[in-house]
């Protein structure tokens, strides 16, 4: 039987050579990762949701669901520096609380990171069937949609997870580079959005600046409010957790993961904020409100057509970094779970070629491709979010932990004012969790459970993995 609250050692130098992964990758390679992830569609969709649930102020929805985001990646900045071994939540709680908790984090975070990546898989092959129709090449819907579509597999969905892990087997500093250059096409598309909309830019339009309060309210069934679109909107900041799984390979580890981890988060922050401001001020938010593609309707709206064609095949072209960043640390994620003996150990190995875990990178991505090509995600991919919060919970916790239980040992990266980042972002993340829809909260406490007894049978078939 397994000693549910076994710690495992802070110290990885003893790591046998199959089990050890390659250090090749820079700070900047961790900010574009980062960058990578945070960016996706949300930016191109939130700010339409956002101003039909805040007004103007979802601008400030931005800033909250940032702050809260913020809080959390100083934590995550802090323990990652003090464990710096992949694995992310799961190896800082396995640490500092214990295995149990450990495998729960872990658990969580497998949904996460495999709902995200099958979510923008699919949301890619939406892209692309549209894109490949309008040259005329129309994909029968038998291979562009799963069964619950119409369809038999969502063949473009599958194809472009496998193309990513196929990138990622090469070489983590090679697809990192890869990941970097369409970063900035990312980037410069929405740069190019601000440039476009900002001489149309209109202070009149921020007022009333709060048409719906402050807190979050109900109506008509909806819930109103700064806050109420803060819960929302916090989704498309995360991502950069998936900083921290690389931890082993980055090459300064000390230096690399603070700058990755809080770079990518100002930066995203920023651009976030500035976008929201230049969409608000350039017309009135009622006109894009619940619009699913608001800035691409306001260029339209601006007689800008073809800028706005521009801005969707930009984010087309990048959107794959979304699933490369995701992937990247769900494999990892998943290689050390091996590693430690909660799952197969002969997953655990890494290549001599490449030094990255190309055989669990493979099952990762076959797993997702299940998901992505045949299950019905719209449902169930607010799952994603929970398993992100229970992740940020326990990071600052271990973060808290450590300062009370270790406070003399060295911390290359130290949290401001720790005592107050930390329960910020502890409730903070409790308070988003509770805005969840009732039913994902049930089918979060549902996988938690398989995820229990999954836990239970293993440790009855196991000695606990090796001790570190």
């Amino acid at each position: 039987m397994r000693n549910w609250n076994r710690r495992k050692s802070m110290e990885f130098d003893a790591l046998a050579s199959e089990h050890r992964l390659r250090p090749t990758l820079s700070w900047w390679h961790l900010v574009a990762l980062g960058v990578g992830a945070i960016v996706g569609t949300g930016i191109y969709t939130l700010v339409g949701i956002g101003a039909s649930l805040a007004g103007p102020a979802v601008i400030l929805s931005f800033a909250v669901a940032g702050a809260v985001c913020a809080c959390a990646a100083l934590c995550y900045a802090e323990v990652a520096t003090m464990i710096p071994a992949s694995g992310s939540a799961y190896t800082y709680s396995y640490a500092v609380i214990g295995e149990l908790i450990a495998w729960i984090v872990g658990w969580s975070l497998i949904l996460e990171y495999s709902l995200v990546v099958s979510a923008v898989a699919v949301g890619w092959s939406g892209y692309a069937t549209g894109f490949l129709t309008s040259l005329g090449i129309p994909l029968p819907a038998a291979i562009s949609a799963g069964p619950h579509a119409g369809g038999l597999l969502n063949v473009p969905a599958v194809l472009i997870v496998f193309a990513v892990a196929g990138l990622l087997a090469l070489g983590s500093k090679e697809s990192a580079t890869v990941n970097a250059i369409l970063v900035v096409v990312k980037i410069a598309a929405l740069l190019l959005f601000v440039a476009v909309a900002l001489p149309h830019y209109d202070a009149s339009q921020f007022k009333p600046f709060m048409p719906y309060g402050f807190a979050a309210h109900p109506i008509d069934g909806v819930q109103h409010g700064v806050m109420a679109a803060a819960a929302i909107i916090f989704f498309a900041f995360y991502g950069f957790d998936a900083i921290s799984t690389a931890a082993e390979e980055a090459k300064n580890p000390g230096r690399d993961l603070p700058i990755g981890i809080v770079g990518s988060m100002l930066i995203c922050t920023a651009l976030y904020v500035g976008v929201a401001a230049v969409a608000v001020g350039s017309m009135p938010f009622t006109v894009y409100a619940n619009s699913p593609e608001p800035l691409a309707l306001i260029l339209r709206t601006l007689g800008q057509s073809q800028v706005a064609a521009v801005i969707g095949a930009a984010a087309i072209i990048a959107l794959p970094t979304v699933i490369l960043a995701f992937l990247f640390g769900q494999s990892r994620i998943f290689f050390v779970m091996a590693r430690d003996g909660l799952l197969p150990e002969s997953l655990a190995r890494v290549s001599p070629r490449t030094g990255t875990p190309v055989r669990m990178t493979m099952v990762t991505a076959l797993v997702v491709s299940v998901l992505a090509g045949l299950v019905p995600l719209d449902a169930i991919a607010a799952l994603a979010n929970a398993g992100t919060l229970a992740a940020f919970i326990a990071v600052a916790a271990c973060m808290l932990i450590l300062r009370r239980r270790e406070p003399g040992r060295k911390r290359i990266f130290r949290t401001p004012l720790a005592w107050v980042v930390g329960p910020v972002a502890i409730l903070g993340c409790l308070y988003l969790f509770w805005s969840l829809p009732s039913t994902t909260k049930l089918f979060f406490l549902i996988w938690n459970i398989v995820g229990l007894l999954i836990y239970l049978w293993v440790g009855r078939r196991s000695t606990g993995g090796p001790a570190r």
